[in-house]
């Protein structure tokens, strides 16, 4: 009750400040503005041994943050308060806690900005830097310093920046990021130099970005090789004795790119190098990382095409040595997982995590085309098809006597165009979306997926599996709409096949119910604590879950109740394991 108490207490005083605040910015006549939002995520969880929730601590579990933003001409500032003192499931070992984590002023005049405090920023496709926020994966990687931006001239920009990355509350202590990471950028937009590219519909880019992250303690210091008494086993056995290495003071990276749009076509080419980084990800080896990305596209009314390839080795670039194993914290770049992002539940049963180390090769396509209205494929109303494939495996390792992945060692030899053995992740799959009435629109889907689950998770083998998707919508009447789904995913491994239905009911402009029943013969038995009971027998388990949703102005409204199954929730290639849950939960957001 005291942690209800609080929390209603919190979401209150959130509203109550947003709206004054709201007023009072309107008061000003407009010359200085307020804006905001208040979100807030709650569970009243129920153990279910049946699913694997374990034991709950608290009667009330909570992710609420409140975020304002103030704004002027010359000036902004802008802060975060988060309490996550109760933290929803998943999130329980780092994110407990609540503050005041995010802060920052930015003023800016013609053509340069300077920001103080905490900030977000990435230089090309972010594979040597990215900092962002995605609070479903539990990513928060913000630095707390200062960033320049300039534009001294046409088609120039120029970032420069400095600071200490966010390691969930902390920033200086001994538990928290590298003291310093830094780094610089520079864009030219040649097209805005030469007016022959202009007048012939072509936009060339070029841009070079360089970072560093330097390691000002003790565990980067040149007189010390390693603090004496620290053991990093090989196979986890303790007893194998420690390694001492000389930890490289600063390990720099760099990026240079290309892209090029002419017409309907855009092309981009952009390859990263790192220094030396021994961690805990790549078994404190001594080894360049590097990748290269390529990517075309052409589109079209009607009409699309994407390739991309990417080859990437030992590129886990982070602003400290010792990460636990799955976190998402303070990593100083992203590389993109080319695997189609599904939204579908059982399509996105496995997804994918990218794997920094010791690196992987990736291609994806996509195509789409539109048959037109009153065509054979067509029909009467056209028809869209969109064929995809993704196909990742790992690189060439070969280690010899000069060449070991040992500690202290500088890393397997690896030919850069041949590939490993293992495939990591393929889907192969076609999409239909056709409108057969004026009220009524069919989609399907069908997926074929290979996911290896051993190099994905750790655990398990390689699991083959067919999806068949069918989404209905019908409008039943200018305010009423309802949508179906009916999903089967068909696999000989890990729990076997799995089937899913949703009805949805939206009623404009304020109401949606929605119901769903995700059901599998094969469900493992669970402990009390979480764990998989491996001597007791599976089970056949439904995920019933309903929801309404309220929408009115600025508030949005969610309150649900059911099941929710233990699995990866992925984005971009970065995934985080969320345990099962049942209960009562209501998400609430406001933005003004």
């Amino acid at each position: 009750m005291i942690a209800m108490k609080r929390i209603i207490t919190l979401a209150t005083l959130a509203v109550a400040v947003a709206a004054g605040a709201q007023a009072q910015s309107t008061d000003k006549g407009g010359k200085i503005t307020l804006h905001g939002t208040v979100q807030s995520d709650v569970l009243v969880p129920q153990e279910d041994n049946k699913i694997g929730t374990g034991t709950y601590k608290d009667d009330v579990l909570t992710n609420t943050y409140a975020e304002l933003t103030l704004q002027s001409k010359y000036v902004s500032a802008g802060t975060r308060f988060e309490y996550l003192d109760h933290p929803m499931p998943g999130y329980e070992a780092d994110f407990k806690g609540w503050g005041v984590p995010y802060f920052y002023v930015k003023g800016h005049y013609k053509w340069a900005e300077l920001t103080l405090g905490d900030f977000y920023d990435q230089f090309g496709s972010g594979l040597v830097f990215r900092t962002y926020e995605e609070r479903s994966l539990g990513i928060d990687n913000s630095l707390r310093g200062a960033r320049l931006v300039l534009k001294p001239g046409k088609g120039v920009s120029i970032k420069m920046l400095g600071g200490q990355q966010r390691y969930y509350w902390h920033h200086r202590n001994l538990d928290s990021c590298s003291p310093w990471t830094y780094g610089a950028d520079v864009e030219l937009s040649l097209d805005q130099w030469f007016k022959g590219l202009a007048e012939h519909d072509t936009r060339l880019t070029l841009g070079f970005s360089a970072v560093g992250n330097n390691y000002t303690g003790k565990e980067g210091s040149k007189e010390v090789d390693r603090p004496t008494g620290e053991i990093y086993p090989v196979t986890g056995d303790p007893v194998m004795g420690s390694y001492k290495l000389n930890w490289p003071h600063n390990v720099p990276a760099y990026d240079v790119r290309a892209s090029l749009q002419k017409g309907n076509y855009s092309f981009l080419a952009e390859y990263a190098v790192k220094g030396h980084d021994p961690s805990n990800r790549n078994n404190y080896v001594y080894q360049h990382g590097q990748t290269l990305l390529l990517s075309g596209s052409y589109s079209t009314r009607g009409m699309s095409i994407l390739l991309q390839a990417k080859r990437s080795q030992d590129m886990a670039y982070s602003s400290r040595r010792k990460l636990p194993k799955g976190t998402t914290a303070c990593f100083i770049n992203h590389l993109p997982a080319f695997s189609m992002q599904h939204t579908y539940a059982l399509a996105a049963l496995y997804p994918y995590a990218t794997q920094n180390v010791p690196g992987e090769w990736a291609f994806q396509g996509e195509a789409s085309y539109l048959f037109k209205k009153r065509t054979a494929l067509g029909g009467k109303y056209g028809t869209k098809v969109k064929v995809a494939f993704s196909h990742i495996r790992g690189i060439d390792q070969q280690e010899d006597a000069t060449h070991t992945n040992e500690p202290g060692g500088n890393g397997a030899k690896s030919k850069f165009f041949k590939m490993g053995p293992e495939t990591y992740y393929q889907d192969v799959n076609i999409q239909v979306d056709k409108k057969l009435t004026k009220k009524f629109k069919l989609n399907g889907m069908y997926s074929y997926q290979r996911y290896n689950q051993q190099v994905v998770e750790g655990h398990g083998t390689t699991i083959n599996s067919h999806i068949v998707v069918l989404e209905g919508k019908y409008n039943l009447s200018r305010k009423l709409t309802l949508r179906g789904e009916a999903q089967y995913l068909h696999t000989k491994q890990d729990q076997k096949d799995w089937w899913y239905g949703l009805l949805e009911l939206s009623v404009l402009p304020n109401l949606m119910f929605t119901v769903s029943d995700q059901f599998n013969a094969h469900v493992p038995t669970f402990m009390d604590n979480g764990a998989v009971d491996t001597n007791a027998p599976t089970h056949k388990e439904h995920y019933l879950l309903g929801s309404v949703t309220f929408t009115h102005k600025s508030h949005r409204l969610q309150v649900s109740y059911g099941k929710t199954r233990a699995g990866y929730n992925c984005s971009g290639g970065v995934c985080r394991f969320v345990p099962a849950s049942k209960g009562v939960q209501a998400s609430y957001t406001f933005v003004f």
